[in-house]
């Protein structure tokens, strides 16, 4: 993937200097010239397009902030009930993620949600502990927290789901 945003950045650069103008403008064309021309070459070299990992990348941060706004709603909720009926508690979600990178990126984005915390991991990386504020349906907080972070973090680590 490295090797692919120097070539781009490169192609970029030789047609800012075919053009002999040096804008930021005759750049970002280039740049996306250049991203053209990888995505034609990767027919005939054995790279995966670096630009389907960057989408994946913005696709999680959007996921993220749409997430982000979900659990504020809900703590929000939570908060202004006159009666206090939440069902707090600790689960044990199971991760398919196999690097500490990726679990700790999950970890961190449950914890940045509102109403929920990453407490610890089990000795083999296979579970993160969570509470969280009110958990109405266990099972279906692990589903959504694999069908969204979880799903959403493969795509950018391994290109793949």
């Amino acid at each position: 993937m490295a090797f692919q945003i120097l070539l781009n950045l490169l192609i970029a650069f030789a047609w800012v200097n075919f053009q002999h103008s040096y804008t930021s403008v005759d750049f970002l064309v280039g740049y996306i010239i250049g991203i053209f021309i990888l995505f034609f070459l990767r027919r005939f070299m054995k790279f995966d397009f670096y630009m389907r990992r960057v989408w994946a990348l913005i696709k999680l941060a959007v996921l993220f902030f749409v997430e982000l706004i979900k659990a504020n709603i809900d703590v929000l909720r939570v908060v202004l009930k006159p009666k206090l009926d939440n069902q707090p508690g600790i689960i044990a979600v199971p991760t398919k993620l196999t690097t500490d990178w990726e679990v700790s990126l999950l970890a961190a984005l449950i914890s940045l949600t509102p109403g929920t915390l990453s407490m610890d991991f089990s000795q083999d990386g296979k579970y993160i502990y969570v509470h969280a504020l009110d958990i109405p349906n266990k099972e279906q907080m692990v589903r959504d927290i694999h069908d969204t972070f979880e799903r959403a973090i493969m795509e950018v680590t391994r290109g793949n789901v």
